[in-house]
Order: C-alpha cells, then sequence, then structure tokens
C-alpha cells in the first residue's frame, strides 16, 4: 500500500457499513486521516475503531442541514482542513422495487432528499475550506444502472443520474480553484448489507450480463477511489468511472 494521501483528511458518508466503510478503510491505508460519517452513530464508531488512530466518528443525517452544518464544524473544529469528501451515504440497500407508478410521493421525496439533497449540502459545506486551500477532490458514488436501466427501480436510478449531472456541473464551477469532482458508477456489489434489490437467483444473471464473470467487490472499487482523492488524477474532473465488471461501455 502507498502513503499518497499522508497528511490528509477525508470524509467518507456513509461509511458505517458496505461501500462507505471500504472507501474509509483504504482511505486510512493510504494515509488519510478519515472521518467516518454515518446516520447510525454505532456503525459508525465501530468503523474508526476498526481503523484506529487514523480515524474519527461522527454522526450525520447528511438530507438535514442543520445535522451536515455541524458535520463541517466538527471536522474543520478538529482537523482544520478537508482535502477528500467522498459522497457515498444514500438510501438503497431499504429500497422496495416497485413499479413507478406504485412509488409513494413519501417514498420519492425521502429517497431524493438523501441521494441527491444530501450530496448538495456536504459538497456546500466543504467547498469554502477547499477554495481557501487551492485543492480538493470530490467523489460522488452514482450507479452503473444510469446506464443499464433496470425496471422498478425509478426513484433510485433517477437520484443516480443526477448525481451524474450534479458532479459535471459542480466541477466546472469548482475548477478554477483547483478541485476536482468526479462519480464513481458501481456495478452490482457483494458487500455485508443485505438487500432485496438482487435475490440469489438473479446473481448467476448479472455474473453472466458482465464481461469479467464474477461478482463485484468492495475490493473492485477501493482503488478507484484512492485513485481519484490522490494527486494522481489532479488533471481528471467531470468525469464517471464506471466499474461494473463490463456491463455498461462509456
Amino acid at each position: 500500500m502507498t502513503s499518497r494521501l499522508e497528511g490528509t483528511v477525508s470524509v467518507v458518508t456513509g461509511a458505517g457499513q458496505g461501500l462507505g466503510r471500504a472507501f474509509a478503510g483504504r482511505l486510512a491505508a493510504e494515509g488519510s486521516r478519515v472521518v467516518v460519517a454515518d446516520l447510525d452513530k454505532d456503525r459508525a464508531s465501530a468503523v474508526a475503531a476498526e481503523l484506529g488512530d487514523a480515524a474519527v466518528a461522527v454522526q450525520v443525517d447528511v438530507a438535514d442541514e442543520a445535522s451536515v452544518a455541524a458535520m463541517r464544524d466538527f471536522v474543520l473544529a478538529r482537523f482544520r482542513r478537508v482535502d477528500v469528501l467522498v459522497n457515498n451515504a444514500a438510501v438503497f440497500s431499504t429500497i422496495k422495487m416497485k413499479p413507478f407508478d406504485e412509488i409513494s410521493v413519501a417514498e420519492w421525496d425521502h429517497l431524493m432528499g438523501v441521494n441527491v439533497r444530501g450530496m448538495f449540502l456536504c459538497c456546500r459545506a466543504f467547498a469554502a475550506t477547499m477554495r481557501l486551500a487551492g485543492h480538493g477532490k470530490i467523489i460522488n458514488v452514482s450507479s452503473a444502472t444510469f446506464h443499464s436501466p433496470r425496471p422498478s427501480y425509478l426513484h433510485y436510478m433517477t437520484s443516480k443520474a443526477a448525481v451524474i449531472g450534479l458532479t459535471r456541473a459542480l466541477a466546472k464551477e469548482l475548477g478554477e480553484f483547483g478541485i476536482t469532482v468526479n462519480a464513481l458508477a458501481p456495478g452490482a456489489t457483494e458487500t455485508e448489507v443485505p438487500r432485496e434489490t438482487v435475490t440469489p437467483a438473479q446473481v448467476p444473471l448479472i455474473i453472466a450480463s458482465q464481461s469479467l464473470k464474477r461478482r463485484e467487490q468492495p475490493a473492485d472499487l477501493v482503488g478507484v477511489v484512492a485513485f481519484l482523492a490522490s494527486a494522481d488524477s489532479d488533471f481528471m474532473t467531470g468525469q464517471t468511472l464506471v466499474v461494473d465488471g463490463g456491463v455498461a461501455f462509456n
């Protein structure tokens, strides 16, 4: 493992489990001090404990403006800087797939509040600090479903399409300050988090649709996040990296 992120501070939202936990672990291994941010404080604390002295936990509801502001204040009081923001928090594992006209307004608003407004609020919260520093890395987690639509998933897919639009627009707006904004679009990744949107019967079909014939794992994604967080990607912004085993070609 390299130490290319030595001396940096990274904030990873939704880091109490799943992909966020894996991202936090890789950034810490690369030398970054990591803020493990999650709605579930106990999960965040457990992950921070796994990572040791390099990590600290904070509870945040990314959909809530005051909660995000409190997270920002905590991070800046503790570290005085933020170099990397990984916007990973999303409504995902609890989604009940259904035809679009059976999605209630409450379901739609809740999912959009977390998946889209939450990302906007976190970017806004840390952009001022990055501007003053003259550098920063924002990594927004989208989804490869943007390129390979699935039925009965409209609210989630719409939110992840919005992430790509947000990424492109923000890259233009923040580029002059030395801040890069890129998106990661994972495929159907197997994590420890149970979900109903991929059943055991669907797994062989997913693998068959891929060019690489095995189930995607968090380890397949963490290197991409480390690359986007590091100076290795300094002249790359507004891009979406699809990591799905070769289902969608972008």
